[in-house]
């Protein structure tokens, strides 16, 4: 077998935070180094190994390199290789992705962070990233404003310091040293040919990408612009303060400056869920002023609205966004991760008669859309899907189909809780089930509009993964005017009626610390989960085969202010989402179950995407559970029938598993 592992550096006008896509396609793009090794097999390899193709000095082609990009059996790799395969294919070099090996992806897999220098940190590498690659990026690679001191110049070339040019070809070369070690370091850890083919079909949706709606989009930040002034001048006018976008002068205004104090204690945040609080309170409700601030601050500060700007940022001239999508991007559990518009987190659509609407926001003003539904900024946030069109030029239309209850469906398999499992086999009901054995009340009394179904629902979504009245709280048990004392009663009813699943976490917590402990390997009693440890590495296998990683792990005395007591818990290393910094995190027998419970469900929505692809459903989106094949408009009913008949289609390790699955056809996206 015959490697290429190779990094390139670049320059373009476009922005990189527009996504690779718009990045090559400008017209100024190009490729300055490209720095490479070609090896036969795995072995560590010096400084003296890597070769250059300096382009900004005229460098051509060197043949070795074309031989290896035309040789489908050399693997091709690179850390964030669609980087490298994008930048190729710009100068007319199309390799397939499923010639590419992505080393970024293999440390994520490896439970590693997604940054080449972190990485190479805490790998602790021979040939560390080098930390000069800022400033010469800044140098060489983006444009620069012209000066007088500068010449006048948009950017500068290799020609003007051939001292930093020499520092940015070594500062290549290492790139090239680091990718490659990472590599060989982690060469025992292999990735499955399915999670090297749902890497290639990632790819293929990435490089299909989603047509925009651009006039809705053009229009929708034209008219928010126009709102935001008006709001701004409203507010004004009404209180003084010059600056809705500023929490702090709201905050100053009603605490200090405003005569009646409407609330007991002053007001700290104005978070979106605080602001709703406020809006709520009855002294607030009842003021005039206050309550009109703190409604403009609201639909003043809908980020969602910003998805817009970022649609039209991102398109490339076909008016399709690409790249949205990171394999593997979240590696505690292998599911996928948002880029750019951040698919997974769109604002929900509520309004009738959607059509209407858009073709109102199309070709109405702003004050025409005041004038029908009194709030601009919620009538653009709930649009935000609707940008997302099938090509009606083409005569395409979206097959839209998710999976039904998934996570609840799959913690119930894997524990074997015959009860819930018998739902899933027949009418799906489980809420309503869940009231039933919860409150022992007869099937009748529990309708779509009752308490009993409300906190069963509530239950099952905040319980399945030993979460206890902190969990319901998050899921909403202050809104329902539940008590403390209730929600704890909630939490021991659910638990009595799920006690094969309370039964897993604790056995979960105990498999994953023996493993640890006597580095070893134990097969559970749920679906034949594999615990294991090398001292290295706490794995997890899951029904699949596929394993989750935690890198470094300990079980150590850790002491919970909240218990007041100390007490053995699983460690690992990983990266704080908060600060960004790699440290030690806790985790037990309900967060396992959360984990191995995700990655299940995220491997039953890879197997229903390869056989999507494989029977020509070309997906161009996927949230969460859910996946959106752009399709021709030719009897799309039965395609979605089909559609849904491959995506509840068990792979062989989950014959047992009772999948369904749901969808609807439209013509732009939205919540159904």
């Amino acid at each position: 077998m015959k490697y290429v592992t190779l990094d390139v550096e670049t320059f373009s006008s476009v922005p990189i935070e527009y996504g690779t896509y718009r990045y090559v396609e400008s017209p100024d793009f190009e490729i300055l180094i490209l720095g490479y090794v070609i090896c036969s097999d795995y072995k560590q390899i010096t400084e003296q190994d890597i070769k250059q193709i300096d382009f900004a000095n005229g460098d051509k082609w060197p043949q070795d390199l074309l031989d290896a990009f035309n040789d489908p059996d050399c693997e091709k790799r690179a850390f964030n290789a669609k980087f490298e395969r994008l930048c190729l294919k710009a100068y007319g070099i199309n390799i397939p992705a499923s010639q590419w090996y992505c080393t970024m992806v293999k440390s994520a897999y490896c439970g590693l962070p997604f940054k080449l220098d972190t990485v190479s940190k805490i790998l602790d590498l021979k040939n560390k990233k080098k930390n000069t690659g800022t400033s010469l990026i800044k140098f060489f690679s983006i444009p620069v404003k012209p000066t007088k001191h500068n010449g006048f110049v948009n950017r500068n070339l290799a020609k003007d310091n051939q001292d930093k040019w020499e520092e940015y070809k070594l500062y290549n070369k290492y790139d090239v040293l680091s990718e490659w070690e990472i590599d060989y370091i982690l060469r025992d850890y292999t990735i499955s040919d399915i999670e090297h083919q749902l890497y290639v079909i990632d790819q293929n949706i990435n490089d299909r990408g989603i047509l925009i709606d651009s006039e809705l989009a053009e229009n929708c930040v034209n008219m928010n612009n126009q709102y935001q002034e008006e709001l701004q001048s409203e507010c004004l006018e009404l209180t003084g303060i010059k600056n809705l976008n500023s929490p702090k002068q709201i905050i100053d205004f009603i605490n200090n400056d405003y005569p009646v104090k409407l609330t007991k204690e002053p007001i700290e945040t104005l978070t979106k869920d605080n602001l709703n609080t406020l809006l709520k309170d009855d002294n607030i409700k009842n003021d005039k002023t206050i309550y009109s601030l703190l409604q403009m601050r609201q639909r003043f500060a809908r980020t969602s609205v910003k998805k817009y700007t970022k649609m039209l940022d991102c398109k490339n001239e076909d008016n399709r966004v690409r790249g949205t999508y990171q394999f593997y991007g979240a590696n505690r559990t292998g599911r996928w991760a948002g880029r750019l518009l951040q698919l997974q987190n769109l604002s929900k659509n509520h309004i009738k008669g959607l059509d209407l609407c858009r073709d109102y926001v199309k070709h109405f003003t702003c004050n025409d859309i005041a004038i029908l539904y009194d709030d601009v900024s919620d009538i653009l946030s709930q649009l935000v899907r609707t940008a997302l069109i099938a090509d009606e030029s083409k005569n395409k239309i979206f097959c839209v189909a998710d999976f039904s209850a998934i996570e609840a469906r799959v913690v119930s398999w894997l524990a074997n809780e015959q009860w819930r499992l018998n739902v899933f086999n027949t009418d799906g009901k489980i809420y309503e089930a869940t009231a039933v054995r919860m409150f022992n009340v007869p099937i009748e009394k529990v309708t779509k509009t009752s308490d009993y179904r409300a906190k069963a629902k509530q239950a099952e979504l905040a319980l399945g993964f030993g979460g206890g009245i902190a969990a319901l709280e998050r899921m909403g048990g202050k809104k329902m005017g539940l008590t403390p004392e209730e929600e704890k009663q909630d939490v021991i009813l659910w638990r009595k009626a799920n006690p094969r699943i309370v039964k897993m976490w604790h056995d979960f917590n105990d498999n994953a610390m023996e493993a640890i402990c006597l580095r070893t390997s134990i097969i559970s009693d749920y679906q034949g989960i594999i615990f294991s440890c090398n001292g290295e590495y706490f794995t997890i296998t899951l029904p699949s085969g596929r394993q989750l990683f935690y890198y470094h792990p300990e079980v150590k005395e850790v002491y919970h202010e909240k218990l007041g007591k100390s007490f053995n818990s699983i460690t690992y290393m990983d990266v704080n989402q908060t600060t960004k910094q790699w440290e030690r995190h806790e985790t037990y027998g309900g967060k396992l179950t959360e984990n191995i419970v995700q990655g299940t469900a995220r491997d039953l929505l890879g197997n229903g995407m390869i056989n999507l692809e494989n029977n020509n459903f070309p997906i161009v989106m996927h949230i969460h559970d859910e996946c959106i094949a752009e399709v021709d408009n030719i009897k799309p009913e039965n395609k979605l029938n089909k559609m849904i008949s491959l995506m509840t289609t068990n792979p062989s390790w989950a014959l047992d598993l009772p999948l369904d699955a749901d969808g609807y056809v439209t013509p732009y996206y939205k919540k159904d």
